[in-house]
């Protein structure tokens, strides 16, 4: 057994038998047996000084990049507020059409822009595809009629679709799996918080006259478009591709951080792999993928439909009330929702348990619906808020990081990631017609759609646990040597999740 131990504070000797490292993290060799236990023992220490530094230079240019990709995409329900519908005449559903046609794009080009990711690196594609989101979002502030809107929406959606899923396979790429949800939340914790600022910045922004030749609503596109092009041209200086990429890291750590992934992969001889289509199926045809992609789509009605609508909900509740109070309104739910998105996969790195939190969630979730629908009393109503943002976006960590978990190799987690964002955006395309002008302003329609997926929510991850519970059962009876007998090493690792010595983490 490789034995990683600290002997100095220095980066370059928190390792020993640093040449038996280099065999298991570069050379093609597997660094767990064929039961998924690992061959190496890592310094925890040294892990620990590692992880710290990965947090330094790696969470900050990706959640500010996430942050500025949930304002682009929800700021048109400022906008709205602003007097959108007006300046471009839209009547009856038409705003619903314009947000319509963003997630058309964005669930056709969710799974080949993952692989695109893969392919081309996330140092590059991440922040390649910032800038081009943050064009589209300047491009907005010029349309003058529905048509232009619904255009540039669709570019919008193509270029945004490979970002949630890009970052949460590029974390992959740098966290163990128990890490992950965690993680996955610092920078998922910016859509609740882009909410928040969303609403800020937008209500900082109206009470300009003017911004060069725009106004109005115009100027919230512009500014946060030319606000989001700034942050993708930095992105391609900051952002690594990966460990062995890094300049920041000393090549011990590299090594180390190789390592430490690859030795909790059954079977696994490298940590990234080549474009493999049966890996890729494996990714997208796992079981616990599609059950976790219903779930996040179902969660993905309601974070959208909040993205979209808050900002007329609260002016639902309170109606004469000024356009900038109104947007004032929206921020402390969403401050709230960003304070238990980190919560919630805190809890599941620290006990690396993640479906006990599924099922502690939606019931908030059904409260708040309940609450909607039961009264209308404004401030009863707008508590109810404040329930339904603790809870709803807690799911993009948590849905993400359980389908990166439950499959083996690079190319199947990637095609896992993209399934995963692409079923939880068709639940984004549902919303934007679950709030219709006809069902103003108590919005039956829409909050007892929201009632039912939470109730939905509970059920599915009920019945995921238990099937997990099963089949790990069934799997400790099965001798691996013997299933696994005659097979190549590159057949095993085709084998990915139906590998007999693989585990689902629950």
């Amino acid at each position: 057994m490789t034995s990683l131990k600290e002997t100095s504070p220095t980066a370059e000797k928190d390792v020993t038998r640093h040449d038996d490292m280099m065999n298991n993290a570069e050379q093609g060799l597997v660094a767990t047996d064929q039961y998924g236990r690992a061959l190496v023992e890592i310094d925890k220490k040294a892990e620990s000084r590692l992880r710290r530094k990965i947090n330094l230079y790696v969470l900050p240019p990706v959640a500010l990049m996430y942050l500025f990709c949930f304002i682009d995409r929800a700021n048109i329900g400022n906008a709205k507020l602003a007097g959108l519908e007006k300046d471009l005449g839209l009547h009856g559903y038409d705003y619903n059409a314009i947000l319509s046609v963003f997630y058309i794009s964005y669930i056709i080009f969710e799974i080949p822009s993952t692989i695109a990711c893969k392919v081309i690196g996330p140092g590059w594609f991440l922040p390649a595809t910032t800038v081009l989101f943050g064009v589209c979002s300047l491009c907005t502030a010029l349309v003058n009629d529905i048509h232009a809107a619904s255009g540039v929406r669709f570019l919008l959606g193509i270029f945004e679709a490979g970002m949630l899923p890009g970052i949460a396979y590029y974390l992959s790429r740098w966290y163990r799996r128990r890490e992950l949800a965690f993680y996955l939340s610092i920078y998922v914790a910016t859509a609740p918080l882009a909410g928040a600022f969303g609403g800020l910045l937008a209500s900082a922004i109206l009470t300009l006259d003017h911004f060069g030749t725009f106004h109005t609503w115009r100027m919230i596109f512009a500014i946060e478009g030319l606000i989001t092009i700034a942050i993708g041209l930095i992105s391609f200086v900051i952002l690594t591709d990966r460990p062995e990429t890094a300049r920041w890291l000393t090549q011990a750590e590299k090594d180390l951080a190789t390592t430490r992934l690859k030795s909790e992969r059954v079977g696994t001889t490298e940590v990234l792999d080549h474009l493999d289509k049966p890996k890729m199926l494996r990714g997208i045809l796992s079981p616990v993928t599609l059950c976790t992609a219903i779930i996040f789509l179902l969660n993905n009605i309601t974070v959208s439909g909040l993205a979209f609508f808050a900002p007329t909900i609260v002016k639902s509740i309170y109606p004469h009330t000024t356009v900038v109070a109104q947007q004032l309104h929206t921020v402390p739910p969403y401050i709230v929702g960003a304070f238990f998105t980190i919560l919630f996969p805190y809890l599941s790195f620290r006990f690396d348990h993640r479906l006990i939190f599924f099922l502690l969630g939606p019931p908030l979730i059904v409260t708040g619906y309940i609450m909607f629908l039961a009264t209308t009393s404004s401030h009863v109503r707008y508590g109810a808020t404040f329930c339904i943002s603790s809870a709803t976006f807690t799911f993009g960590a948590l849905c993400n990081a359980h389908v990166s978990n439950n499959v083996i190799s690079d190319t199947a987690r990637s095609a896992a990631i993209g399934t995963n964002v692409m079923f939880g955006n068709i639940g984004g395309l549902i919303s934007t017609w679950s709030y219709l002008p006809s069902d103003a302003p108590d919005y039956h329609i829409g909050n007892g759609l929201n009632l039912a997926t939470s109730v939905m929510t509970i059920l599915l991850a009920a019945g995921m646990w238990a099937w997990m519970r099963w089949d790990n059962r069934r799997r400790e009876e099965v001798d691996v040597d013997a299933a696994l007998g005659g097979l190549s090493q590159a057949e095993v690792q085709d084998l990915d999740w139906l590998n007999p010595g693989f585990k689902w983490r629950m």
